[in-house]
């Protein structure tokens, strides 16, 4: 219940984001135990919008938190948190009419990066090797809280010129897909998780449905670092 109630404030905070991940920092202590562990998790991603041509892949940084919760059966886990800071989107998409002839004018020989703000949940079956190594998979979530496009040209020094412009009406609010990865726990199986993860988005996100339909898509190289640790109870023999 502690956790669900967690990933409800969470999800549904957008203004205080980063102070909500702090917070769980100086908390880290007090969510760990031996069943139960607490930590940051981010990285870079690398997003494209599948279905909206031309454009390229889009990189950026993520971050957010997960659970591990440890399970009866040995080495298994369900991986679950949220990517509170997580941006789809593109970039090289091409230039449209913003009703304006001068910024028409200003920007047709630019291009546009597309930028769609995420908290994305997600809730994977977790297996971990003897070895260290770990794989995960399942459906991951998503709760659009941002998205604009921004008109990028160069006047004097390059992409010294730029528009930012919301386009959260033409986005259905809600993503879902699957993500699966791999990774290794260091330090003998105690420190950071370093590893791959994919995610496969299976909702068209587009509100016209005239337009092409378009898939999220992003591949992520993640780090998880624990916060706290479960306290040992040390018997002191008299």
């Amino acid at each position: 219940m502690r956790i669900l109630l967690l990933l409800l404030v969470f999800t549904t905070s957008v203004t205080q984001s980063h102070g909500q991940v702090l917070i769980s920092i100086l908390l880290g202590d007090k969510l760990n135990s031996d069943k139960l562990e607490f930590g940051l998790d981010g990285g870079l991603s690398m997003a494209s919008l599948h279905g909206l041509d031309p454009s390229k892949i889009k990189s950026s940084l993520n971050l957010g938190f997960y659970f591990d919760i440890k399970m009866k059966q040995p080495g298994w886990f369900v991986h679950t948190g949220v990517m509170v800071k997580s941006t789809m989107g593109a970039k090289d998409v091409d230039v449209y009419s913003l009703d304006n002839p001068d910024l028409d004018n200003s920007f047709k020989d630019g291009s546009v990066t597309r930028k769609l703000g995420y908290f994305n949940v997600p809730i994977m079956m977790k297996y971990k090797f003897k070895n260290n190594f770990f794989v995960e998979a399942g459906p991951m979530v998503g709760l659009m809280n941002r998205s604009t496009d921004e008109f990028i040209a160069t006047v004097t020094d390059k992409d010294d010129l730029t528009y930012k412009t919301k386009i959260r009406d033409r986005y259905h609010p809600l993503d879902a897909g699957a993500i699966a990865g791999i990774g290794y726990r260091l330090m003998g199986g105690n420190g950071m998780n370093i590893g791959i993860r994919y995610y496969y988005g299976f909702v068209d996100i587009t509100v016209d449905d005239s337009t092409p339909n378009q898939y999220n898509r992003a591949l992520y190289f993640a780090v998880g670092i624990p916060i706290g640790g479960a306290k040992k109870t040390v018997d002191v023999k008299n």
